[in-house]
C-alpha cells in the first residue's frame, strides 16, 4: 500500500477543518486536508447562511464553503478528495488509511469530520432538503418568521428548537411518537406554557407534500392501533431534531469520546486523550453545532497543534 508522510493532516472540510488549514497554512506548515464523505461539510445543503459575521446579505452555504477552500488553498493547504476509512493512533506518526488505499503518516492530526443529523429516513426528506426541510432550528428557523412549522422529537432539543422557533413563526406543532416528551421536567413546562406550541402526541410522520416546497405533512395518529388515523397539517417548515451522529466511529479504538460518540477534548482546549490528537467542530460539540463556534474550534486546533510542535523541538 501507498505510504506518504506529512507534518498536519486534518480531516474534514467543514468550517472547523478549513479555518484550522488556514491558521497552518499561514504558519508554513503545508497542512494536508481530506475532504470527506460530504465536501464542505453539512452546510453544503444549506441555502441560505445569514447568521456568520461578515456576510451582512447573507450566503449560500456552497459559496461560503467554496471560498473557504480557496482561501485555504491560497496559504498552502492541500485539499484532497478522499475519505478516511481507517486510523492506528496507537504509535507515532500517526496512521490514517485513505479511501483503504493509501496510508498517509502524520505528526499532528486534526479531526474536524462533524456530525451528521438523524433523518426518519423518508424520501421526501431528500426531496425537500432546503426547501422547507432542516435539522437546524437556529440556522433556519429566521426564514420562517410568521409562518407555521413542525418539530419531530420529543427529547430536550426537540423541546429547545421548539421553544426557539416559537419567538419567530405564528404556530408551532410538535410531533411527538409516545404520549410523553422525554425531555427535562423543565423543558416540558417551558413548552407547555408557550402559548403557540401545540404537542401533537402519539403522532409519526408519513410524508411531506407541497409545490417545490414544503407545504403540509402527512401523518399517522396513534399507528398500529384500532384508533389509527391519517391526518394532515400545513406547515411550511419541518424540522427534525431527534439528534445527531458524531462521525468519529473511525477514531473510537483509540479517542475518547462520550456515550454518543462525541470525542473529548479538554476543556478550554482542542487537545484529545492523544498528544498530537486534536479535534475541532461539531464533532467534539454535542451543545451548540454552528458554523461560526466550529471555526472558532478550528482555530484552536490550529494554535494548539502549532504550539504541540513547537514543544516537540524543544524537548
Amino acid at each position: 500500500m501507498n505510504i506518504e508522510k506529512v507534518k498536519v493532516l486534518i480531516i474534514g472540510s467543514g468550517p472547523a477543518g478549513y479555518t484550522a488549514a488556514i491558521y497552518l497554512g499561514r504558519a508554513n506548515l503545508a497542512p494536508v486536508l481530506y475532504e470527506g464523505l460530504q465536501p464542505g461539510g453539512q452546510l453544503t445543503i444549506t441555502t441560505e447562511i445569514e447568521n456568520f459575521p461578515g456576510y451582512p446579505e447573507g450566503v449560500s452555504g456552497w459559496e461560503m464553503m467554496s471560498q473557504l477552500r480557496v482561501q485555504a488553498e491560497r496559504f498552502g493547504t492541500n485539499v484532497r478528495a478522499g475519505i478516511a476509512t481507517k486510523a492506528d493512533l496507537s504509535c507515532y506518526p500517526f496512521k490514517i488509511t485513505i479511501d483503504d488505499n493509501k496510508i498517509i503518516e502524520t505528526e499532528v492530526l486534526i479531526i474536524a469530520t462533524g456530525a451528521t443529523a438523524k433523518y426518519l429516513g423518508l424520501p421526501d426528506e431528500q426531496k425537500y432538503a432546503g426547501s422547507g426541510v432542516s435539522a437546524c432550528a437556529t440556522c433556519d428557523g429566521f426564514f420562517y418568521k410568521g409562518l407555521d412549522v413542525a418539530v419531530v422529537g420529543g427529547g430536550d432539543t426537540a423541546c429547545e428548537e421548539a421553544i426557539y422557533l416559537s419567538g419567530l413563526c405564528n404556530k408551532v406543532y410538535m410531533i411527538v411518537r409516545r404520549n410523553e416528551l422525554r425531555a427535562s421536567k423543565v423543558m416540558r413546562n417551558r413548552v407547555e406554557t408557550a402559548k403557540n406550541i401545540e404537542v401533537l402526541w402519539e403522532h409519526q410522520t408519513k410524508g411531506l407534500f407541497g409545490e417545490g416546497v414544503v407545504q403540509g405533512a402527512v401523518l399517522w395518529k396513534k399507528k398500529g392501533t384500532p384508533e389509527e388515523e391519517e391526518v394532515n397539517i400545513k406547515i411550511d417548515g419541518f424540522f427534525l431534531a431527534i439528534g445527531h451522529q458524531p462521525n468519529s466511529e473511525v477514531f473510537s479504538e483509540f479517542i475518547d469520546t462520550d456515550s454518543i460518540g462525541y470525542i473529548k477534548t479538554i476543556p478550554g482546549s482542542s487537545k484529545t486523550n492523544i498528544s498530537g490528537v486534536f479535534s475541532c467542530g461539531d464533532v467534539q460539540d454535542p451543545v451548540y453545532r454552528q458554523a461560526v463556534t466550529a471555526a472558532g474550534s478550528g482555530c484552536m486546533a490550529a494554535i494548539d497543534a502549532e504550539r504541540w510542535l513547537n514543544e516537540q523541538v524543544t524537548l
